[in-house]
């Protein structure tokens, strides 16, 4: 599989992007500025992975007359952050769509096998009306996040989009092919995975640095 030239696969080439996240793989990068900057990309890349949100035309007043302006229509959007991690993601994009629900999914992965099991799933309501954005900063096996959108669909999600900060080609790979139908967002396309499952160059463990723990 080509990842780059996959329709549905989007590798963010943008400036702004591929600098914080050179600040992130920083080791010395403490947590308050880890965390922001976590926000500050998934802002950067929710503008790109939002393009196709609906609108339709209503009335405004303006200071000078009576016009009719476009504005997000319906069911909008849904957000579900894979815990804990994904977490560090929501709010950069709920400053952009602050009338976004969300909801949340509970995986943890086999320290052995590498496998995800879930303990948790809570959706919004409607989740087959709305666009559902899944965020998780790092896509390594790919085991979590099929996972999560395994679940999605099972309760109705249709149009499914996965965010990430970094992907190893290993997991990009595998969750294009288990769902071809979604679309994935990733900030950075890394070498490889290494004999622990780990992104290589990565970041380290992307939830122990967005909350300051070990």
């Amino acid at each position: 599989m080509d990842l780059r030239n996959n329709p549905n696969i989007y590798i963010m080439d943008h400036p702004l992007i591929k600098h914080k996240i050179s600040v992130l793989r920083n080791k010395n990068t403490g947590t308050y500025e880890f965390r922001a900057l976590v926000n500050e990309v998934a802002m950067l890349m929710a503008y790109e992975a939002l393009r196709d949100l609906e609108t339709e035309d209503v009335e405004v007043e303006t200071p000078l007359e009576k016009t009719m302006a476009p504005m997000i229509n319906g069911k909008k959007l849904a957000l579900v952050p894979i815990l804990r991690a994904g977490l560090g993601m929501t709010n950069g994009i709920l400053e952009l769509e602050p009338n976004a629900k969300v909801g949340h999914i509970g995986l943890y992965r086999d320290p052995d096998t590498h496998e995800p099991h879930e303990y948790y799933c809570k959706l919004p309501d409607s989740i087959e009306e709305r666009i559902v954005v899944v965020t998780d900063p790092m896509l390594a096996t790919g085991g979590s996040a099929i996972a999560a959108v395994d679940c999605i669909k099972k309760y109705g999600g249709k149009r499914i989009k996965f965010m990430c900060l970094l992907a190893a080609p290993e997991g990009l790979k595998k969750l294009a092919t288990a769902h071809p139908d979604i679309q994935i967002y990733v900030g950075s396309l890394e070498r490889c995975l290494n004999e622990n499952a780990y992104i290589c160059p990565g970041l380290g463990d992307a939830g122990d640095r967005i909350f300051g723990t070990r």
